[in-house]
């Protein structure tokens, strides 16, 4: 059965890491657009501050404190959504932590955390999404990462969490697919977003990390989530350098390592001296309601991303582009 996916104005939203980065810009884009707002964080000020600011501005909104790496945790916001607003139309896994380091420097019981974020609320915010959404009908949308489709050095434990965000979202769309419920499932696939990510990563470099250029405003990331969530989707891409990533690890894959190997590493690294170590959001919340960092300079459009949304038109357009040029060309001929 195909997904009806209603406007955003009419539907009850569920959001998961809310209080910074993209799911702060999503939150406050939805809450323009008129939704009603389920927004989860681990941080419960920061969550009181933004629904206080949503309220004012006339959004329905209620928050619930939860560690998505916990299943009882996420099973209480999916209670909590259908005790206040008789359900949801939307899930959006969007909480996501990163760790910088060579595999052999970082422990294993950070590793595991960093999943138990990463992988594990996926698949706790998807279950529980579909178990209402197989019924009702409405959009399960991941956030992942260009990282999901090849390798990233110094962020090995959050490459390999992209890998499996990836390959449980494509599964699970696959399921709910042969059993017609009428649930899209997306997922996003960014490029490297100015967003507090790696401020809040935990560090094991000698040196503060960095993400790689070229970044993105998160606001496009938040616009490709609400446009899955009134279009079904497989996976939208948010940036041209996630595509161009995606395709050279795919069709090139030496030298797409080749590349990764001789600049990745540099990329992702400043020269200033690391902070101390227990200053990050692996284990704990971050520093609350911020989208940007402000530290870096960010591309604010992408005609990539735009044409991206919808196919058909992107191939319309190339079709007529190469007629013109054909035309042209035979008409010099001539």
């Amino acid at each position: 059965m195909k997904p009806t996916l209603k406007k955003i104005s009419s539907q009850v939203i569920v959001l998961t890491g809310a209080s910074s980065g993209v799911g702060l810009v999503t939150a406050r884009k939805a809450a323009q657009q008129g939704a009603r707002l389920v927004l989860v964080a681990r941080s419960e000020g920061s969550l009181h501050q933004l629904a206080e600011e949503l309220r004012e501005q006339g959004t329905e909104v209620i928050t619930v404190v939860a560690d998505v790496g916990r299943h009882d945790e996420v099973g209480k916001v999916a209670h909590a959504a259908i005790e206040r607003f008789g359900g949801f139309d939307t899930w959006i896994n969007n909480a996501g932590v990163t760790i910088f380091g060579r595999h052999c420097d970082v422990p294993l019981e950070d590793q595991r955390r960093l999943f138990d974020t990463n992988y594990w609320g996926t698949v706790h915010g998807s279950l529980a999404a579909a178990a209402h959404l197989r019924e009702r009908g409405g959009a399960i949308i991941n956030m992942g990462s260009e990282a999901a489709d090849g390798p990233m050095p110094l962020q090995s434990a959050y490459s390999a969490s992209q890998h499996a965000i990836k390959g449980f979202t494509d599964s699970l769309r696959l399921e709910l697919e042969q059993e017609q419920a009428p649930v899209s499932v997306t997922l996003i696939k960014p490029a490297g977003l100015e967003t507090p990510l790696a401020m809040h990563a935990k560090n094991f470099l000698d040196v503060e990390p960095r993400l790689p250029p070229p970044l993105y405003d998160p606001a496009l990331a938040a616009d490709a989530i609400l446009f899955a969530a009134e279009n079904p989707r497989r996976e939208l891409f948010v940036g041209a350098a996630a595509k161009a990533f995606s395709a050279a690890a795919y069709h090139a894959p030496h030298t797409f390592d080749r590349f990764m190997r001789r600049f990745m590493g540099r990329a992702q690294q400043t020269r200033h001296p690391a902070g101390p170590l227990e200053d990050n959001a692996l284990y704990g919340s971050g520093s609350g309601l911020q989208e940007r960092t402000g530290t870096h300079t960010a591309l604010h459009s992408c005609p990539y991303t735009t044409t991206a949304r919808y196919p058909m038109l992107t191939t319309a357009l190339v079709v007529g582009a190469s007629a013109a040029v054909a035309a042209m060309v035979q008409r010099r001929r001539r």
